[in-house]
Formats: structure tokens, C-alpha cells, sequence
């Protein structure tokens, strides 16, 4: 299931997943991982060239990020077809959210955005004697 969102007939879906291993509360390190899977819903082809991310920390730090493709791949979606990747980011609080589009490309050249849906990311509550961090 995880956060969805269609534009141009491709559709983004994310799950974000907390990294209890990776992450240090102790020294305000966070980390999420979140899994992309982009569907291709209409009859032509087309190819992500460039991602654009908009990355919110609770603790107020906003960071953005852009570049070309996804993972170091520029996927083409056939019709019908689709794609799935996994990264993660960091964060220095136990909360925040991501955004964004990508950029697609179709064959005779055209460009468009695709949004990329806004998800959440939160560390769960972690009971330490009476506190909870």
C-alpha cells in the first residue's frame, strides 16, 4: 500500500521503513529507508532522466536534492511496465517527511513531472526507564 500518487499516468507508490540498526537517537541520527515503485499506466513508453527531492526534519533542517535518475539508473517504463528501487535518507530528529517529482521523458522527446506523494517518516517511541525518546 504505502503513500500513492498518479500524474501523467505514471504512478509513484513509497514505503518508508525506520532503520532501528542504522539509527543513533543518541547522536540525532535517524534513518529511513523507503522503497519506490513507479507503474507506467499509460500506452507509451518513457524514462525518468532527473529526481528533485524536498527532505523535512522536525528539528527544522530542510534539504534538497536533485539529480539524474534514481540509484544511479535512468529506468524506462514500457507501457504497462514498472520499476522499483530502495534508498534512504538521514535525518537528525525522529520525525520528518519527503517530496518531490521526477522528470520523465517520452520517445518523440516530450517532458513532464511526475509528483512524487509527500510521506512521512517517524522513528517509533523507544522506552527507556520512565522517558520515552
Amino acid at each position: 500500500m504505502g503513500y500513492q500518487e498518479t500524474s501523467h499516468g505514471i504512478r509513484v507508490t513509497v514505503q518508508p521503513a525506520y532503520l532501528v540498526g542504522e539509527s543513533s537517537p543518541s547522536q540525532g541520527r535517524y534513518v529511513f529507508a523507503y522503497l519506490v515503485r513507479l507503474d507506467n499506466l499509460t500506452r507509451e513508453t518513457a524514462q525518468l532522466r532527473f529526481r528533485h527531492w524536498f527532505i523535512h526534519d522536525s528539528a527544522g533542517e530542510e534539504t534538497e536534492v536533485e539529480g539524474e535518475g534514481v540509484v544511479g539508473e535512468q529506468p524506462v517504463l514500457a507501457p504497462g511496465g514498472s520499476h522499483e528501487y530502495n534508498s534512504f535518507c538521514i535525518l537528525k530528529s525522529p520525525a520528518g517527511y519527503m517530496e518531490g517529482h521526477y522528470t520523465f521523458f517520452r520517445p518523440d522527446g516530450t517532458k513532464f513531472e511526475v509528483k512524487i506523494p509527500r510521506f512521512e517518516l517517524r522513528a517509533p517511541l523507544i522506552s527507556t526507564g520512565d522517558q520515552f525518546h
